[in-house]
């Protein structure tokens, strides 16, 4: 009997490990698909030339970008999507601007941006020495506020000149804003890039992690105002339905 069993046994145990290729292959066809379908790679990085290869969970970025921020986008993306073991990122970005200048402030001041207003809604982004004119329409007086705030915590920065209008934006952009579904992965990687560019954060070891659009937030804050920025800025990012910030104050 015991040698019937083991008789048995074997042909399982070899169909389990001839199987194991066949998913990790499957496992890797659904990691480059969801990432080309993410809602960063079709609404950020659409224009850029990205090769995405996943082998065993590991997966290989590589191409051209238009600048560091779709780069960052790209790599953050990706490492948050089901069954990505690592990443590694080769993607060349197209513009490398000196540190601190007038260009790249304007480039880190779009790329904020672009994460939490309509399509549409800034037509100006310029920058000065220093100085950041912007220019566009805001829904409300709240969002008109809280983007040169988001503007005034940009490194680099020294002035902000919010020359918004607020007006109404067309209905059917708004509907298609709303009605877009924003998946996980591409809220975490938002996220992350608005704490990395954003001045008074980026110090700051904060983790992400983001679960039917509800991003919850730990790490540690220096004090109960700069907690309750962060996640005010966080709920204001695309997609998110909710933020729980469980932050430790030092």
């Amino acid at each position: 009997m015991k040698v019937a069993g083991h008789v048995f046994l074997m042909p399982a145990a070899i169909f389990s490990l001839a199987s194991m290729p066949v998913y990790a292959a499957t496992m890797d066809r659904r990691i480059e698909s969801t990432a080309k379908q993410s809602y960063v790679f079709r609404s950020y990085l659409q224009s850029d030339d990205i090769a995405i290869k996943s082998v065993d969970g590991v997966v290989s970025l590589k191409g051209t970008v238009s600048d560091e921020t779709h780069k960052l986008l790209a790599q953050e993306t990706v490492a948050g999507l089901p069954g990505v073991k690592s990443v590694n990122n080769w993607l060349e970005a197209g513009g490398r601007l000196p540190a601190k200048s007038d260009p790249l402030i304007g480039a880190r001041v779009k790329a904020l941006l672009m994460l939490h207003l309509e399509p549409g809604a800034i037509t100006e982004i310029r920058a000065l020495d220093g100085v950041v004119t912007l220019r566009g329409v805001a829904a409300t007086q709240a969002k008109k506020e809280i983007t040169g705030e988001y503007v005034k915590g940009v490194e680099g920065v020294k002035e902000v000149i919010n020359e918004l209008a607020v007006a109404n934006i067309p209905r059917k952009t708004l509907a298609a804003v709303a009605n877009e579904r924003v998946d996980d992965a591409s809220i975490t990687a938002e996220v992350k890039i608005l704490l990395l560019y954003y001045r008074s954060f980026s110090a700051l070891k904060i983790s992400v992690a983001t679960k039917n659009g509800f991003v919850r937030l730990t790490g540690l804050a220096s004090g109960a105002e700069e907690k309750e920025i962060i996640t005010k800025f966080v709920n204001n990012v695309k997609g998110v339905r909710g933020v729980e910030n469980s932050m430790i104050i030092k």
